[in-house]
């Protein structure tokens, strides 16, 4: 069932909730780098650069919470722990490219932009 495109803007809208859970800082950029392959926390955290393990754990457990990327513990010594895209969060990954594509492509529009504001 889809919402009618009014309903996006109510508060108990299931398309709001998803929204607002993919756009929060750091969401888009953790399911992204898990889209290249499955990963443990300190090779996103490399990958990524300038989020904080405590932050990259607390977006992994939102995403996780939410059904979007998997937690997989291995039983080995030391203990080795990878996430990877759930079949709903893999679905995100077309979307999230074309966001990616788009950003790459204006990017220096908008900083150049914010550079004239400035001055």
């Amino acid at each position: 069932m889809h919402n009618a495109p009014g309903q996006v803007f109510l508060a108990d809208c299931p398309t709001r909730l998803t929204v607002e859970i993919i756009t929060e800082k750091w969401a888009v950029i953790v399911l992204f780098a898990l889209s290249l392959k499955p990963q443990r926390p300190s090779e996103l955290a490399e990958l990524i650069g300038g989020i904080s393990r405590k932050v990259l754990t607390q977006t992994l457990r939102r995403l996780q919470a939410y059904g979007l990327v998997e937690r997989h513990a291995y039983a080995e010594a030391p203990p080795r722990v990878e996430y990877s895209l759930t079949e709903l969060g893999g679905t995100l990954v077309e979307p999230i490219r074309a966001l990616t594509d788009w950003a790459r492509d204006n990017g220096e529009a908008i900083v150049n932009f914010q550079e004239k504001k400035q001055a």
